[in-house]
């Protein structure tokens, strides 16, 4: 028999401000079983140091994400040909106690390991990386990293706690949940309270692609290269909206000027077709400073063109990259 894969609800058979209220209009589904990919909520902003309200991402990028439709006509990505995916809801993390919310966190996602699935996750503040890479190492041992954000969250401490957004990437290389040699970092700018504050993740190992090197160009040819340096084994792409100039991505928490454009965000994202991705996220959407919805309209499409680029998605015709 054949298989009979989840579809996006259409926009002609019902209109696109009702019906369901899931990532991609998808089924809502009540276990991970049967599933190739699952969409995961995380109302994070416990772990927020400027700006918080990411606890409202997960739901406004499923709103925002009514418009987007099953086949990519730039790449000719059909996943919903190929992929069993649904969306399975949000984890129930913990309002008042980030500490807390990190344990649940990982809890949840180390239970998604028992199925073979890859979690797409929208956020949520950045500290939710953290737990989740600790789940995955579990099963994959340490991965390597793709981490696009407008900062190196590589803090040693924030207001003297080890666990926030701006420290999930040392934590995670104190805990040997990354393979050091595959970590490349994009998009990173604006100020430091030191003038080595970038180069910790550089003395691990992490190939660190600052903004000012990707003004005015493509980031086609750079993203070959981080292919390259990926190689096969397993790796995990972390995406910052604030990673993207405020000009387009308005509603985040920590805002730096001359960021990325939309179109480099893309080229990264499709960039990463033909790697072993075990995990994605889209973190530090915060809707309250955006009332147009654009940053998680945004947020919706990069977490779609992530659907495009996992292992085992078909391609339909012709791929014009």
């Amino acid at each position: 028999m054949e298989k009979v894969y989840n579809q996006p609800q259409g926009g002609n058979e019902m209109p696109r401000f009702a019906g369901r209220g899931t990532m991609l209009r998808l089924p809502f589904c009540d276990s991970p079983a049967g599933l190739d990919v699952a969409f995961v909520g995380i109302p994070l902003d416990v772990g927020t140091s400027q700006r918080a309200g990411t606890r409202y991402g997960p739901r406004n990028i499923r709103n925002e994400s009514v418009m987007i439709r099953p086949y990519n006509m730039a790449t000719g990505a059909a996943p919903f040909d190929s992929l069993q995916v649904g969306d399975i809801g949000d984890v129930p993390i913990n309002t008042y106690s980030l500490l807390k919310s990190v344990d649940i966190i990982e809890d949840f996602y180390t239970r998604l390991n028992d199925w073979p699935l890859i979690p797409l996750t929208l956020g949520g503040d950045h500290t939710l990386t953290l737990p989740i890479l600790r789940a995955l190492a579990k099963k994959h041992g340490p991965v390597g990293l793709i981490h696009v954000d407008a900062h190196t969250d590589t803090n040693d401490d924030m207001f003297g706690e080890k666990i926030a957004h701006g420290t999930t990437f040392r934590r995670a290389v104190e805990e040997g949940l990354l393979d050091c040699q595959r970590v490349v970092q994009i998009g990173q700018r604006a100020q430091g309270y030191a003038s080595g504050d970038f180069q910790w993740g550089v003395d691990q190992g992490f190939r660190l692609i600052p903004v000012e090197q990707c003004w005015h160009k493509s980031l086609s040819p750079l993203m070959a290269e981080v292919r390259q340096m990926m190689g096969a084994g397993p790796v995990y792409l972390s995406y910052d909206i604030d990673s993207i100039d405020p000009a387009w991505a308005p509603g985040t928490g920590t805002p730096e000027v001359g960021g990325l454009s939309a179109i480099q965000a893309l080229e990264i994202v499709r960039g990463c077709r033909g790697l072993n991705l075990t995990g994605c996220d889209l973190v530090e959407v915060s809707p309250p400073y955006d009332i147009s919805g654009m940053t998680a309209q945004l947020g919706a499409n990069l977490l779609y063109e992530m659907l495009c680029v996992l292992p085992g998605v078909r391609y339909q015709g012709e791929t014009r990259l």
